[in-house]
């Protein structure tokens, strides 16, 4: 039997699908996290094909042990690789992200939007410069798990304004940011795990609940 107008459960249900989407940014895409993911994951892969070539048979682990004047010689490099990985995974997902938008007629930029980017921003670049502090005063081992611990709490910090997979993703870096401080010898797999298969599986999550 078909409702009426005048239903109230459906005239509820629209009221609350109106609310939420002016309270949540809800065009977020999936397929966003999947891209930022694989973009990570090759970030990952190119930071081991580097230090592998740098410290032959030591790697990562030779990283750990650096002394002052080793560090300086590869910081231009690992932060050239950090901003490369940033800003192609930022493409990346504003690509999936603005076509979702436009299908859903939600603005991209609009005062839901700007809220959701400043609670990402401010987290992030404090992150940023306290991975960096760490790296040059020699504390290479919590660099990896900084920069996922900062990560997921801007996370938990921009969930209230987009959809609550964002709020699981930013508990699950963080978990894993914990660990990685007890096996400081795996931070490049606890980075491929958290910002590579991390953005993946919640991504695809994402993508089959909402857009499929």
């Amino acid at each position: 039997m078909a409702k009426s107008p005048t239903d109230p459960l459906a005239q509820l249900a629209e009221i609350r699908a109106i609310m939420e989407r002016s309270s949540r940014f809800i065009s977020l895409s999936g397929l966003a996290g999947v891209g930022a993911g694989v973009v990570a994951l090759a970030g990952a892969g190119v930071g081991h094909w580097y230090l592998s070539r740098q410290y032959p048979y030591a790697g990562y682990m030779r990283l750990l042990q650096s002394t002052a004047a080793e560090r300086q010689q590869v910081l231009p490099f690992l932060v050239g690789l950090a901003a490369g990985i940033i800003a192609l995974a930022l493409l990346v997902a504003m690509f999936f992200t603005v076509r979702r938008a436009r299908r859903d007629g939600q603005p991209l930029w609009s005062a839901l939007g700007r809220r959701l980017a400043l609670s990402l921003a401010i987290p992030l670049v404090a992150g940023g410069l306290f991975c960096l502090a760490l790296f040059l005063q020699g504390a290479v081992s919590l660099v990896v798990p900084g920069m996922l611990l900062f990560y997921g709490l801007a996370l938990l910090n921009a969930s209230k304004y987009t959809l609550d997979e964002i709020r699981w993703l930013g508990l699950t870096q963080i978990g894993l940011g914990l660990v990685a401080m007890l096996l400081p010898g795996l931070g490049l797999v606890f980075f491929a795990l958290g910002f590579g298969l991390g953005h993946i599986g919640y991504g695809l999550l994402m993508y089959n609940r909402y857009e499929r």
